[in-house]
């Protein structure tokens, strides 16, 4: 029978205490945690990830201020455009469009001869001044569209892709051209190949 009332000391009662009034050394320990924890965890991530959605894409005030100073869109002299006041509201400025005369390159077809590629561009730039900055290097320009277009073929030239590849090589090579002016855009008006 002396074993039957230490067992039954032992045992805890409903409250989570045995008969000598000690508590059970586990059951705060299980409510923190796979209660406590887990809700702050969650209540955590949840506030990180509102914060970030709030927070995210947006520069602070002091980048924003140093880049409105400057001038600057991104750093790379992308995207720029001269702003000019009406009535109280800014309006991006209209661009200006400078034709060239019509480029013809010989290029190579499929079976190795040669067919001829004419090319109608005109470049986008911000401002007369950079047309007339521009107008006395076209010979630099033709020169190395010439040169450029001389080693192309007929399959760089098919397709959207190659359409959009001919434009970015052309604008890349008229910048270097015309450094420092800046073209913003080479625009193919006509593309033929004989």
């Amino acid at each position: 029978m002396a074993d039957e009332d230490d067992k039954a000391e032992d045992e805890p009662t409903e409250e989570g205490e045995n008969e000598d009034g000690e508590k059970k050394k586990g059951g705060k320990k299980k409510l923190l945690l796979f209660i406590v924890l887990p809700a702050v965890l969650v209540l955590l991530l949840g506030t990180v990830g509102a914060l970030m959605l709030m927070g995210g894409g947006k520069k602070d005030d002091a980048e924003q201020t140093a880049s409105a100073e400057h001038g600057e869109d991104g750093g790379h002299g992308e995207g720029k455009s001269e702003k000019k006041k009406k009535g109280g509201e800014h309006a991006e400025a209209e661009p200006v469009f400078y034709e060239l005369d019509d480029i013809f390159a010989n290029i190579a077809n499929e079976d190795g001869s040669t067919s001829i590629l004419q090319l109608k561009i005109l470049l986008e730039v911000d401002s007369e001044e950079t047309v007339a900055a521009i107008e006395p290097l076209m010979p630099r320009i033709i020169d190395r569209y010439q040169a450029f277009l001389r080693e192309l073929r007929i399959e760089d030239l098919k397709g959207s892709a190659g359409s959009y590849r001919l434009r970015l090589e052309l604008l890349r090579r008229v910048n270097q051209a015309v450094a420092p002016a800046h073209v913003n855009a080479v625009l193919i008006d006509k593309l033929l190949v004989n």
